[in-house]
This record gives structure tokens, sequence and C-alpha cells, in this order.
């Protein structure tokens, strides 16, 4: 009976091309299944415009999903990592001022609460500063990619829904809010509007707000990336329906969430 031949080990150079091979083959079968995912997406339909839009309809499909995701397992008690003040930003930094064109009239602004029912609220400054004030030091986090810790005061969004009785408002799914010229506005999911850190803020690093960061009320919700974040706020709606987002009608996610 003949022995098997034995083969001969590879060489080293052997072993270096034979893996060279391998890598380059990998990479461009990668490389071709990342094009035409990427050809495909883009001559996909774009999504039929509602009160979002833009967005290639298979990417909105994909972020409405992620949403519910996300719904499904958000719980309140997950706070945001905190700082001491020190830590917080002397310049606070600010990128839009959509919506913040006319300087407010602090002395006669009003938050108008509109109701399903019709009935609209109106508030006055010193009634949302005379509620309990918490403070809150974060990081704040911009879509663009920067993020910078900063320190808020005011009142708590879920202390506000009880003190002015809006808590069959706050069993609906959302909640909008709009500047006093309606130019930017957003939409929240109520879960988010009720975690324990979003703040109805009217003072930045413990002064009043300036107007290009929201004078006189501005929405802080860590919770969100800095989109949601509105300044001035002039108006705010309740409803099972997603309201108007401004950045949403331009293709960002409706949701926004960190």
């Amino acid at each position: 009976m003949k022995s098997k031949k034995l083969k001969k080990p590879l060489t080293i150079e052997q072993k270096i091309n034979r893996r060279t091979f391998i890598s380059f083959g990998t990479f461009t079968v990668l490389s071709g299944a990342a094009y035409a995912g990427w050809s495909w997406l883009k001559n996909s339909p774009k999504e039929t415009p509602t009160v979002t839009a833009g967005a290639k309809a298979p990417l909105r499909r994909a972020l409405n999903k992620t949403e519910l995701a996300f719904r499904r397992v958000f719980n309140n008690n997950n706070l945001v990592k905190t700082y001491p003040k020190e830590r917080a930003a002397k310049v606070v930094r600010y990128n839009s001022r959509i919506g913040l064109h006319d300087k407010p009239d602090v002395p006669n602004w009003r938050l108008q609460v509109n109701k399903p029912s019709g009935e609209v609220m109106s508030i006055t400054l010193d009634e949302i500063r005379s509620l309990p004030k918490t403070e809150l030091v974060f990081d704040f986090k911009c879509v663009e990619g920067w993020d910078q810790i900063s320190y808020w005061g005011g009142v708590k969004f879920s202390d506000f829904i009880s003190h002015f009785k809006l808590d069959d408002q706050a069993k609906l799914d959302y909640v909008g809010m709009a500047t006093p010229d309606k130019k930017y506005y957003v939409g929240i999911d109520m879960p988010s509007a009720m975690h324990p850190q979003t703040l109805l803020a009217y003072e930045m690093n413990g002064k009043p707000l300036i107007p290009k960061h929201g004078q006189p009320l501005r929405l802080i919700i860590p919770v969100k990336y800095g989109i949601k974040n509105l300044k001035c706020i002039g108006s705010m709606v309740f409803s099972n329906r997603r309201p108007p987002d401004y950045w949403a009608e331009q293709g960002y996610d409706y949701y926004s969430g960190l």
C-alpha cells in the first residue's frame, strides 16, 4: 500500500498572497453589496409627504420602526447623566435663529395652551416661575455631531402638566410646540415630554434666557437631539396624531431620540 504524499507546507510568501487574495475578494464583495444597496436606496421613491417629508420611503419606514422599538423599551427611570455646575460651558453654543427673528415682548408674553376641547389657556411667565424650580446640567447633543455640557433652570414639564390640570391632555400620544411666529415647531412623543428631566426652561447658567437661546421660555429635553429643544415657546397643543415638526418635514427622524 502506497503512503499518501504529504503536502508541502506553504511558504511565507504563499501565505501572504493567499491572505491578500481573501482580503481583497471579501472587500470587493462587500463593496459591491454596499454600492448596490446605496444605488437601490438612491433610486427608491421618496416618502409620501405628511408630517414627515423629504426622506426616501424605505429609510422613513426604517426610522418609524426604530421609533417603535425605542418606545417599547423606553423607561422614564432611565435618566441622562448629570454634571456639577462648574463643568457647564460659560459660552453656550447655538445653531439656528429660525423662529427667533423678532425680539420677544417678554412683559406681554403668554404661553397659549390649546386643549382638544377648543379651550385656550393663556399662561404668564410669572405663573410658570412660581412653580418649583428644577436645575439640570447635562450634555446637550446636536445631530451635527457636537455636544456641550450646559446648565439650565426651569419647571419640570410633568410639574407644569400637574399644576395646570392638564393630566387628561398628557394621556394623549403627542404634544406639539411652536414659536410665536409659527416658523419653528416640534412634535414630541408624550413619554419623552413627561420624562422627569424634561424642562420648560427660563434660565441658562443661573440667569434669564437671552433671545438667541429662547427667551423667555424654551424646551430642554435631554433624551432628544437639539433639534427637538424648541426655543421661545409660544404655543402648545396635544394630540393622538403626530403634530407638525420642522425638521421632520425636511427629512430628519421624527423621534430624534438619543
